[in-house]
């Protein structure tokens, strides 16, 4: 289902958590060449620039259980409407974070258009996190934490109601891999949720090609198309040092080339966002330019 037309969108927010430089991010990846990769393997290739984002500094602060909130959900409400607008065209958004509470935007544009002509959208979410706080649980108030619990309806009805429906995509139809830093009351929302989770003791003991069979099969089935969401800092810090959350013991280099060279095999993919590239903290733009690489290999670059 992989279109050859693919748009660009840059969604430069640093709104979602506390550490600051993935606003960056969008520019960082763009300067690594993505463009031009693209251009490479077949694909046309238009760039739509960025949504515009407020600067924390130039807002208050309204509730410390969902820090700056109404900005985020702005915000998510036009990358909505633009992601949507992007599939109508007959193009594969692909979305620059930010910080991933962006991906509540990506996902309820793209499960909108699915929606509106009752088709359904399943999801494949790569971090180190689970991404599964509500405001009840998060123990920061950052939104970035709280993104994939809103997708399946979970949290905060600002959040979860974003596009006009909810659930965006039922919960069966997610898989969650890569995990390896969850907090201890989330945990009690991954459990009960009905998300596929592959923790990286599943990559660890069964390999990533077992694991990714079954996340490929969960995302696709019964659904008409596969998002996926891409946080940097699933891949282990020695690799992609530059990210906004980095946690040791990630994926290696190869592991997730293969997650990703998987998803373009199936031929199932409709949108795909990446997300929490810093390059405050990043070693020579490495960690953008290993997002290019990740992305190329999403959308069907091949060894041979």
């Amino acid at each position: 289902m992989i279109s050859n037309r693919v748009s660009i969108i840059g969604v430069p927010m640093d709104l979602g958590q506390g550490r600051r430089g993935v606003d960056m991010g969008p520019s960082a990846i763009r300067v690594a060449n993505l463009g031009a990769r693209l251009r490479e393997l077949g694909y046309e290739v238009e760039d739509l620039g960025n949504v515009e984002v407020v600067q924390p500094e130039s807002i208050p602060l309204h509730d410390d259980k969902q820090r700056f909130l109404p900005e985020i959900t702005d915000t998510c409400q036009r990358v909505a409407k633009l992601v949507s607008q992007v599939l109508e065209n007959g193009r594969l958004p692909l979305i620059l974070g930010g910080d991933h509470s962006i991906s509540m935007g990506t996902i309820a544009g793209s499960a909108s258009h699915f929606h509106a002509q009752d088709r359904k959208l399943g999801v494949i979410w790569i971090d180190a996190h689970a991404d599964m706080n509500t405001p009840e649980t998060s123990p920061s108030g950052n939104i970035h934490g709280m993104p994939l619990a809103t997708c399946i309806g979970m949290g905060d009805e600002t959040l979860t109601q974003l596009g006009g429906f909810c659930p965006k995509v039922q919960a069966k139809n997610v898989a969650l891999v890569g995990i390896r830093s969850v907090d201890s009351q989330e945990r009690i929302n991954v459990r009960k949720s009905g998300v596929m989770s592959f923790t990286m003791r599943d990559i660890d003991e069964r390999g990533m090609r077992s694991v990714m069979d079954e996340a490929i099969r969960i995302a696709s089935n019964g659904t008409d198309g596969i998002h996926v969401s891409l946080d940097l800092d699933a891949v282990d810090p020695s690799e992609a040092p530059g990210v906004g959350t980095p946690v040791k013991g990630g994926l290696s280099y190869r592991e997730a080339h293969l997650a990703l060279e998987m998803i373009a095999d199936s031929r199932k993919l409709v949108s795909i966002d990446c997300v929490e590239v810093n390059p405050v903290i990043d070693e020579a733009n490495r960690t953008a330019a290993l997002a290019v690489e990740y992305l190329c290999s999403a959308l069907g670059k091949r060894i041979l």
